[in-house]
């Protein structure tokens, strides 16, 4: 199956967990990982990655990893590449080794890797994000693993896939909007414009009402951000005059058509265009509205 196949299935498998997974099309046989690539390595022999992006870990959240691999193992390989001195340095899962040495265990499992190896697979992931049409929370995830699983700045992805720092910057934050606003984005009824909007507000309640402003009255991205600076200002915020006026002529449109086609019709707007969706309950009263529309009696 291909990635951009894998890629269309919803939110739930926008990218696999695993970033090999994800490119694996692309990579040539002998760097598929397999269980007989994975190598069991004393943590003592492996050097911290000098260019780790994350600088701080949290206590809490690594003695619960902890917990979790006494009871369960570790489910996923750490990435390491071979150094010249025989140790070994690390790509991937700072937290996973810190865990076990904070355990104490005598090895973890690996994946071992030459330079050569890890810029091809780099290559492969990047050439994979630019072929696919991705849409901005799948673009999102996909920056976001090459900084988790590769330890890439969001400098260094810019430059590889040729934009600015700080559009990586705002593509990643895609990732902190709430479960409700991740949809909507997904589904098209919300732009990434639109969806700056709401994370730039920190109450998760102001969040829903924009989110729900924007959707049933159409707004602008501007139209938006004025919303989100009177919420910000703890003033009402009142959908905008054009928007307004929009949402009443879709009212109007469905009470017309409703009646028009004796059943319940309604309007769903999204970020470019929408929907007319036309209910009906039995496959006798399918056929009755699509005379109606075809002209017959």
């Amino acid at each position: 199956m291909s990635s951009s196949n894998r890629l269309g299935r919803g939110l739930d498998a926008l990218i696999p967990s695993d970033i090999d997974d994800f490119v694996a099309d692309s990579l040539p046989q002998e760097l598929k990982t397999d269980e007989n690539n994975i190598s069991k390595l004393n943590p003592a022999d492996i050097l911290p990655n000098p260019h780790q992006p994350r600088s701080e870990f949290s206590r809490s959240d690594l003695d619960g990893l902890a917990q979790s691999i006494r009871q369960h193992g570790i489910l996923q390989p750490i990435v390491v590449i071979k150094t010249n001195a025989g140790k070994y340095q690390l790509i991937a899962g700072e937290r996973r080794l810190r865990a076990v040495k904070q355990l104490g265990l005598a090895s973890i499992p690996s994946i071992v890797r030459t330079f050569s190896e890890q810029e091809q697979l780099e290559l492969a992931v990047i050439e994979n994000i630019q072929r696919a049409e991705l849409k901005p929370l799948e673009l999102a995830i996909a920056y976001t693993k090459l900084v988790e699983q590769f330890n890439m700045t969001h400098e260094a992805i810019a430059k590889r896939v040729g934009k600015g720092g700080s559009t990586i910057s705002n593509s990643i934050r895609l990732i902190n909007l709430p479960h409700a606003a991740k949809l909507a984005l997904q589904k098209d009824q919300i732009t990434e414009g639109h969806a700056r909007a709401v994370l730039s507000l920190d109450n998760s309640t102001d969040q829903t009402i924009l989110l729900e402003a924007i959707i049933k009255s159409k707004l602008t991205v501007r139209e938006a951000e004025e919303f989100t600076r009177k919420l910000k200002a703890g003033n009402q915020a009142e959908v905008p005059t054009k928007a307004k006026t929009i949402r009443n002529q879709h009212s109007a449109l469905t009470t017309s058509l409703g009646k028009l086609l004796g059943t319940k019709v309604n309007v769903m707007p999204t970020a470019r265009g929408g929907r007319l969706v036309i209910e009906y309950y039995s496959d006798e009263e399918l056929a009755r509205i699509a005379g109606q529309i075809q002209g017959q009696d």
